[in-house]
């Protein structure tokens, strides 16, 4: 009799052990699940990162980064972050995932991850509208004055591949295009749609030349082997394209300039 109790209270504790760890794995599971999704963009970089009135992350990759952090069932929190300084952010843990216009190079690829491609563009110039320059092929001259925004493929392409032209680098593309407008460089070296806005704003002073000279694209930055997050954000951007994200997006921040883009015979580029 006492051996049948005995028996019986072991089996019973038994079941409420495999049900503790049951649940406590579920609420594991969940916690989680519920970690934020930590994204680096530097919010400099408008209609793609910025800040609204109040001082709110907005944007297409702000929308981008939320939607996807929605799709894992996370939050997200946007984490501001010098240009420079998303890569080294990356590797040391500081943030999940860099979503921040950044073109997928090889050099990049070396110590960090990308996802699969989301936008294509590519390198133009925009020049100052008295400057004698006519394209690339005599941008690389003695005499010739070009800048570039620190740490972007523009800077990169600059730096190995001008020997005689003087490389300005600057940190803000603010600063860049105030120096081709007052006539201190000849050109600025960026990326397609960025040279376009640039030029419209200051039209009086520059001209841009907006067929890209290397073709680029956009891919979200991850952490060397995170293979498993590199495959939900691929399969999220098949279907947030095959949705229509993309085209939201280019609705919502950028109309006039894909209506500009079909005028002047561009690819859009989202």
């Amino acid at each position: 009799m006492h051996q049948k109790y005995a028996t019986c209270n072991w089996k019973g504790l038994l079941r409420w052990t495999c049900a503790f760890a049951l649940a406590m794995s579920s609420t594991f599971s969940v916690a989680e699940n519920a970690k934020p999704l930590i994204v680096g963009m530097e919010l400099a970089y408008p209609p793609f990162e910025m800040t609204d009135q109040s001082g709110k992350p907005t944007g297409v990759s702000v929308d981008l980064a939320t939607d996807l952090a929605k799709s894992l069932g996370r939050p997200v929190v946007i984490q501001n972050t010098a240009f420079d300084g998303l890569i080294p952010a990356l590797k040391t843990g500081k943030v999940d995932l860099v979503i921040s216009s950044m073109t997928a190079t090889p050099e990049r690829a070396q110590s960090i991850d990308f996802s699969d491609p989301y936008v294509a563009t590519g390198l133009c110039l925009l020049l100052n509208r008295k400057s004698a320059v006519k394209g690339m092929e005599v941008l690389d001259r003695p005499g010739v004055k070009v800048a570039v925004k620190k740490g972007t493929t523009g800077h990169l392409y600059a730096s190995s591949r001008f020997k005689q032209a003087e490389v300005l680098v600057l940190d803000k593309e603010s600063s860049a295009v105030l120096e081709v407008s007052q006539g201190k460089v000849d050109a600025f070296i960026y990326d397609q749609m960025s040279t376009y806005q640039n030029w419209r704003r200051n039209s009086e002073t520059t001209r841009a030349i907006l067929e890209p000279f290397q073709k680029e694209s956009w891919a979200i930055g991850l952490r060397k082997g995170n293979d498993e997050l590199k495959a939900k954000v691929n399969s999220f951007l098949i279907e947030y394209r095959a949705n229509g994200g993309f085209e939201r997006l280019g609705d919502r921040y950028l109309g006039e300039m894909k209506g500009e883009f079909k005028r002047l015979g561009y690819a859009f580029f989202l």
